[in-house]
């Protein structure tokens, strides 16, 4: 890994309620390993920012981050990030969230539909409809982008991980082809990046999300920016995957992956 600049804009510390690491060990692992910038981006689930406690761990993610940040200086580059997943569930509380302080990365996500669990939770999908159910998906990541006041859409086939938990097959992204579309076009329009996101390679589905022809779709579509992350929540998989995204990103057709500083796009060359 140290032949190569290594850029992760997805990752999780111990403020994350799925976290494993504290950040001082994130960001000593990630130097040690050659890693060039990191973003810490801790989960922030706006739908139920108060009643889980997601207000307390953001704030104090921010604040470990900002420390860490200024300790490593000139180490590594650490970005402050955040996850704001379903913030158009709740777009005063979202929009109060992102202007309170001053991060350099916000990513957009879905985790859960409207009053259903994280897909993550899901007991098993028996006798669901889950065409349906990805129909219904699709339709948020579709609403959060117009509102789209964040950087990255993140892992955009999200519950494919898990439907092939329980189902034991890899849902066809193509069953949602004009859907998509609209999501990609949308995503090039407002000069979101697409993220690469490798985090599916520590399920049994070990696949980026989403695959590379959506990426190759994307461009066709007018896109021009994509992220890449581990989305990693442990310190030593920071990184992990990254090479890999950066190939899917060189055959689809991109220069460079992005970074961000204070909200502003700067681009990390890749050829």
């Amino acid at each position: 890994m140290n032949d190569i600049k290594i850029i992760d804009l997805h990752t999780h510390t111990d403020s994350s309620q799925d976290g494993n690491h504290p950040v001082d060990l994130m960001a000593q692992t990630a130097y040690e390993n050659g890693i060039q910038t990191v973003a810490f981006t801790d989960h922030c689930e706006v739908d139920v920012l108060f009643s889980a406690g997601f207000d307390k761990r953001a704030e104090r993610s921010y604040k470990e981050v900002s420390r860490a940040k200024k300790d490593f200086e000139g180490k590594i580059e650490i970005l402050r990030g955040i996850e704001l997943a379903q913030p158009h569930y709740e777009v005063e509380l979202a929009e109060e969230l992102i202007t309170k302080n001053n991060y350099d990365v916000v990513i957009g996500s879905i985790h859960n539909l409207r009053g259903k669990p994280d897909f993550y939770d899901f007991p098993n999908f028996d006798g669901m409809d889950i065409t349906a159910l990805m129909n219904e998906y699709f339709d948020e990541l579709l609403n959060m982008l117009q509102w789209g006041k964040f950087d990255i859409l993140a892992h955009i086939t999200y519950p494919f991980r898990y439907i092939f938990n329980h189902c034991g097959y890899v849902e066809d992204i193509n069953k949602y082809a004009k859907k998509v579309d609209e999501i990609l076009r949308l995503c090039a329009e407002k000069d979101k990046a697409l993220e690469i996101n490798m985090g599916g390679l520590k399920y049994p589905i070990n696949l980026p999300s989403p695959n590379i022809d959506t990426i190759k779709r994307y461009k066709e579509l007018g896109g021009k920016l994509v992220s890449v992350g581990s989305d990693s929540h442990y310190a030593e998989r920071i990184g992990f995957g990254i090479p890999m995204a950066y190939e899917i990103a060189r055959e689809a057709g991109f220069d460079f992956v992005v970074k961000f500083n204070e909200r502003k796009i700067s681009e990390h060359p890749i050829k």
